[in-house]
């Protein structure tokens, strides 16, 4: 069974955390103190030995996972791998809105005001699945339309033909760190607030499984 250091990084922040938008699918550029939660990030992982890298394709995990690897002596020629099975959870119509209001009209019908109180009630799973029910196109992804697609990105990564041991850096979003933290970290963590942008997980992949050894320091 081969296992796989998986480092999780969150991508610098962009306009839209400062304006408290949920930016799914769609993209902002990263501000000047996103650029420097890239660089703090790179050098947190400065002295891995990566032997591949991973992120989405949204221009703001491909920036931060860039500046990352360009610090990094041994991962600056290093190509990542970049997938739309990685991107963040697409919010249908509400791509663009205030968290708040999005979060609001997704829970509201079911008791919730917030997103913190859907998911400490709930789950971060019942949260996807009331903001599709709550975008009038229903185009925002539900929970297990999520999944189906995040797995294939996983499996990806899975399936790179990497030695056992291997280092891997992924860089992802905030949604989808808490979402991974929620399914496989054993309630051991707060899963009701964002992670920090440029923020550092550390997973163990294998065959089939995915533990958490820490998250977002």
């Amino acid at each position: 069974m081969t296992k796989l250091n998986i480092y999780l990084v969150r991508h610098g922040q962009t306009y839209y955390n400062i304006y408290n938008k949920l930016q799914g699918w769609s993209n902002s550029p990263l501000t000047d103190k996103g650029k420097q939660d890239a660089k703090l990030a790179g050098q947190k992982v400065q002295d891995v030995d990566f032997a591949a890298a991973f992120c989405s394709d949204l221009p703001r995990a491909i920036e931060t996972c860039q500046t990352i690897l360009k610090m990094n002596p041994t991962a600056k020629d290093l190509q990542p791998t970049i997938s739309p099975y990685l991107r963040e959870q697409f919010y249908g119509v509400y791509e663009g809105t205030e968290m708040g209001q999005a979060w609001y009209l997704a829970g509201a019908p079911h008791g919730c005001k917030t997103f913190k109180e859907i998911v400490t009630k709930y789950s971060i799973g019942q949260a996807k699945d009331w903001l599709k029910e709550a975008d009038p196109f229903h185009d925002a992804e539900s929970n297990a339309e999520y999944w189906q697609r995040m797995d294939k990105g996983i499996d990806l990564i899975r399936q790179a033909d990497l030695p056992d041991g291997a280092n891997v850096l992924w860089v992802s979003h905030g949604n989808t760190v808490l979402s991974l933290i929620e399914r496989f970290g054993k309630g051991k963590y707060d899963v009701t607030v964002r992670p920090k942008n440029g923020s550092l997980s550390k997973l163990l992949l294998t065959d089939d499984d995915l533990q958490v050894e820490f998250y977002d320091k």
